[in-house]
């Protein structure tokens, strides 16, 4: 790094990114800009990021296991189809053009917001888990498709994936939590490949930001188990909003 600033700036957007993304998801919202501002192309800036992904999801797994807060059977089950859709996503997202993949980004969030303001599928929402083999079936299919989206972009995938658990499987946001950084985890892995493979890594500032996003993880997974779910889905909305305008700004 050429400028020493670079390196509390990056940690602190560490921090913040992996706490966010521990009780919620949009942290690389965050990460992604502070790398493309200290010139890093979005392509590199996105494999930067899994660096910071990998070590954040191991801190928080291991939060929420001291926690007693687990489930590993199901979370073995939806996790397999993502490492298959992540390995696709992440071959295009090293190659696509910067433009379109910031216009993407920005139509993603306005999604995701309409999505957690208005919540359409909370109908489908009974209150209770429901493990039943039809629904197994149709989360293996909606994980390989998170998973490519993961492979891609990433950013935003926490919101989805708790969308996904909660509207398929009826999981609470704090169980949906802990299985969400479980196959996010291990389809970070497969993606980093594929971004190291296709030479789009900066490990100097990937392993900064590890710092900051271990250490945002860790405190992020205590923080969802002590308070439950009332203030994850207030974080849930303050979130999307902030990013979804900073989004639709720079677009402008």
């Amino acid at each position: 790094m050429e400028n020493l600033w670079e390196i509390p700036l990056i940690l602190v957007a560490g921090v913040l990114a992996g706490f966010l993304n521990t009780v919620a998801g949009g942290g690389s919202l965050l990460a992604l800009p502070v790398l493309i501002f200290l010139g890093l192309p979005a392509a590199v800036a996105n494999g930067t990021n899994r660096v910071a992904l990998f070590i954040q999801n191991a801190s928080a797994i291991m939060g929420f296991r001291r926690k007693g807060i687990s489930n590993f059977g199901y979370s073995l089950l939806v996790t397999v189809p993502t490492l298959f859709g992540a390995w696709r996503g992440a071959r295009i997202a090293i190659d696509i053009d910067e433009a379109l993949f910031n216009r993407i980004l920005a139509g993603v969030m306005i999604a995701v917001l309409f999505t957690t303001l208005f919540s359409p599928t909370k109908k489908l929402q009974d209150g209770a888990e429901n493990l039943s083999t039809k629904r197994k079936c149709i989360a293996v299919v909606t994980f390989y498709l998170l998973g490519f989206y993961g492979g891609f972009i990433h950013a935003g995938i926490g919101f989805l994936i708790i969308a996904a658990l909660t509207t398929i499987n009826g999981f609470d946001l704090v169980r949906a939590n802990a299985i969400k950084v479980f196959a996010i985890f291990f389809y970070t892995i497969i993606a980093l490949v594929a971004f190291i493979i296709g030479g789009k890594v900066n490990w100097q500032l990937g392993l900064t930001l590890a710092v900051g996003n271990a250490t945002g993880a860790w405190i992020g997974s205590h923080w969802a188990v002590t308070t439950g779910e009332k203030w994850i889905k207030v974080v849930l909305v303050v979130t999307v909003i902030a990013f979804a305008i900073r989004l639709v700004w720079k677009t402008l």
